[in-house]
């Protein structure tokens, strides 16, 4: 059987704004309904390892769900974020943030890690993925342009890699390219069928 025949019973909330993540759902066939609009406070311990920040955001957004789940929803929280040299590069708040963390990716490798936690009424399970990126060197006309014609403010590490300069400035991926997008939907399809099989039992 299909994953989306074995989600009919259930409903799937996508507690994410993120057209992206919207956009990966539907292309991998699974039905969902956006969840309500909701504020959760993405802090998290400096001490924490940065590969582990994003894991530790899925989780405080799950739990952060102001409504209360019925018996037959699976609430889908994720964050993304992008590493270089051990440090978490967030969303930039303007043009000049944006120019910095290109020019510090130009020409280096770093890692992009999603964090994906399912919950129900009964259970919570969460997930991981890394993916290695590798940029050419940018010269700063190639970054000036593509932050001014596509002001990537909303794009972790100032950057979408479904955008011109993933064409244009990308050398190498190993790993999930739509983890780089904002979701591991290959990881999260074979995650979620375990999931419902498990909830089944």
């Amino acid at each position: 059987m299909l994953l989306k025949d074995k989600l009919e019973p259930y409903r799937l909330l996508l507690a994410s704004q993120s057209p992206r993540r919207r956009e990966l759902m539907t292309g991998c066939g699974l039905p969902y309904e956006p969840a309500p609009k909701y504020e959760c406070e993405e802090i998290y311990p400096d001490s924490l390892p940065a590969e582990e920040v994003p894991l530790f955001l899925s989780r405080l957004k799950s739990e952060a769900y102001p409504a209360p789940l019925g018996a037959n929803d699976i609430l889908l929280t994720a964050d993304t974020v992008v590493i270089s040299d051990g440090e978490v590069l967030g969303k930039p708040c303007d043009r000049g943030q944006a120019a910095q963390m290109l020019r510090r990716l130009s020409g280096r490798r770093h890692t992009v890690v999603s964090g994906v936690t399912l919950r129900t009424v009964q259970r919570r399970y969460s997930f991981a993925v890394t993916t290695a990126v590798r940029f050419r060197a940018l010269a700063d006309e190639e970054i000036a342009y593509y932050v001014d014609r596509f002001r990537p403010f909303d794009k972790a590490g100032g950057y979408g890699i479904q955008e011109w300069i993933g064409y244009v400035a990308i050398e190498s991926i190993n790993g999930s390219f739509y983890n780089v997008m904002g979701l591991p939907v290959q990881r999260l399809y074979v995650e979620l069928d375990r999931f419902l099989s498990q909830q089944a039992g």
